[in-house]
């Protein structure tokens, strides 16, 4: 098209994808945190609806496993628990056990249990499992109860450290979410996930220090060990409860991974994301 002898020039647009940190578009999730709050609360009360004990169950599952623990590994086996009486010992690290437990295995089925929602609403997919991981506070914070009457029980002093639970509880639910939302991703493609998930779960209890002291690994060992997420995190659990030697040292390696993992976890739920509608 010319006008008075000159062509007119069309501006052109390119549309280039999302790279670097801003392909997380993680200001949609803040623009979305109304539905964060309904799915969070949709689980909690889906996850015990129609149940005889309700939120009993909270209190039930961390009791039982202790029970079977302290009879198991304090009476029969032995094993030390630097001069806490053993059931207070094990519920101070059961505690942020099944916070993580839950909350990673709430966060890998999230996709996969969201799939009617996810085919037909547009909403930033990365909501599901971080609803997930939040629910699980609520079961975390009934239980602490728990252990705060164990504590009495044993004439355990309750000490000004308890204030630094918050800190420990939120590392143990951010390196859920790390793990999660690479599981989350991968069980939407590879159905056998959800089957392998309760074996990778107690193959991290047992190498992860909830039934032992940590003191009874190796020195040469610890760096290595210090890697698990959970390490540190239980840790700072024991050490807020009962005082000993600083978690710090552990707790930072263990959020070095959990920090890793979680910056690769983003990046490749966000990738993977386009595919759940049509894979769902």
């Amino acid at each position: 098209m010319s006008y008075h002898g000159h062509t007119a020039e069309i501006p052109t647009i390119e549309i280039r994808p999302a790279s670097g940190w801003s392909a997380l578009d993680l200001g949609s999730v803040w623009e979305y945190r109304e539905l964060v709050y309904y799915m969070v609360w949709r689980d909690i009360k889906v996850r015990y609806k129609q149940t005889a004990l309700g939120i009993g169950w909270a209190v039930l599952q961390p009791l039982g496993s202790l029970i079977v623990f302290s009879l198991l590994f304090g009476r029969l086996a032995g094993l030390p628990s630097e001069g806490v009486p053993y059931p207070v010992f094990t519920m101070a690290a059961l505690l942020p056990w099944q916070l993580f437990s839950n909350a990673f295995s709430g966060a890998a089925n999230s996709v996969t249990g969201n799939a009617a929602v996810i085919g037909k609403v547009y909403f930033p997919r990365l909501i599901v499992p971080i609803a997930a991981v939040v629910a699980t506070i609520v079961d975390f914070a009934i239980a602490l109860f728990l252990l705060f009457g164990l504590m009495v029980w044993y004439g355990v002093p309750l000490r000004v450290t308890l204030l630094a639970l918050p800190l420990f509880a939120l590392a143990a639910l951010v390196a859920a979410l790390a793990v999660g939302l690479w599981t989350a991703a991968l069980n939407v493609k590879y159905r056998d996930v959800r089957y392998l998930l309760p074996y990778a779960l107690q193959l991290w209890l047992f190498v992860s220090p909830v039934l032992y002291s940590v003191s009874l690994i190796p020195d040469r060992w610890r760096v290595l060990y210090s890697l698990n997420p959970l390490v540190g995190v239980i840790q700072g659990f024991r050490w807020a409860l009962f005082g000993g030697d600083s978690p710090w040292p552990l707790l930072a390696s263990s959020m070095l991974v959990s920090t890793v993992w979680l910056i690769g976890g983003l990046f490749y739920f966000r990738r993977a994301e386009d595919e759940f509608s049509d894979i769902i």
